[in-house]
């Protein structure tokens, strides 16, 4: 069996997908998203690429997958479903674990590298 080639981001040419939350999670905004898959492994659980998102705000819940975030432009909140609310801007970097439930919060239009990890 042949090694896997390495994935460099600069060579792969991803399928754009455009978006919004659905009807039933959108909280306010017309928070247009746009994600760009670069990779997938071959079990399927494993995501990683660019997602970007326009100002709005929307139910979010990680039920079944975990993903680790890195802000690359603009600011986002994350509020959970008991209240507590967390800033961040371009630079930071931070995990939403699975079960997390609440909202996010595009403030200003963000683009962000995702890693995401299905579980269960």
């Amino acid at each position: 069996m042949a090694t896997p080639s390495i994935v460099s981001f600069d060579s792969v040419s991803p399928e754009r997908e455009e978006s919004l939350p659905a009807a039933e999670k959108l909280i306010s905004g017309t928070p247009h998203q746009l994600t760009e898959n670069i990779y997938e492994g071959a079990s399927g659980k494993f995501f990683t690429g660019f997602w970007s998102s326009d100002i709005g705000k929307w139910h979010v819940n990680y039920d079944g997958e975990e993903e680790f975030c890195h802000i690359l432009e603009g600011e986002i909140i994350l509020t959970s479903t008991e209240g507590e609310a967390q800033e961040f801007r371009a630079g930071d970097r931070f995990v939403v674990p699975a079960g997390f439930t609440g909202t996010w919060e595009t403030v200003v239009p963000c683009k962000k590298l995702y890693v995401i990890s299905l579980v269960g």
